[in-house]
């Protein structure tokens, strides 16, 4: 799968070790920054990697902040993007099975590592059950 990460200063870390963890497991990973924990400014990194995601460039994608609220609001301001924040497991799943979620936020100053790429992987595992959601999810493609 190709997928699109990108972060702001306060979710680099994670991103990296995120795009590590992708590409072990064979994903083709698009990073678009940022590159460094130095301050930056995240809508310049995030918004690319949302619409790389919109335009079919990238299948799915993984951005990071502090938070990750941020992330996904700006993600979430591209038409077809689905961005959830997640900070456990469950929420991972039920982005992606009830919302069909194609991108998903994850906030470094939020949870572990370890819980973040159990987040990742759950999340790339699941598949959305369509059904009595669809028709609402695509509304908001329109």
């Amino acid at each position: 799968m190709k997928i699109a990460v990108a972060s702001d200063h306060a979710g680099w870390t994670y991103k990296e070790e995120i795009r590590q963890h992708l590409m072990s497991l064979g994903h083709d990973v698009v990073d678009f920054g940022t590159n460094s924990a130095e301050p930056a400014n995240y809508p310049e990194f995030i918004r690319p990697a949302a619409e790389a995601v919109a335009h079919g460039d990238c299948e799915r994608g993984i951005v990071l902040g502090g938070s990750g609220n941020g992330e996904a609001i700006c993600a979430n301001r591209v038409g077809r993007i689905r961005c959830a924040v997640c900070w456990n497991v469950e929420t991972a799943k039920l982005a992606r099975l009830h919302n069909d979620a194609n991108m998903i936020s994850i906030g470094e100053r939020m949870i572990d590592l370890e819980t973040a790429l159990k987040i990742v992987d759950v999340w790339l595992a699941t598949e959305f059950e369509g059904g009595r959601h669809l028709a609402r999810i695509n509304m908001l493609d329109e």
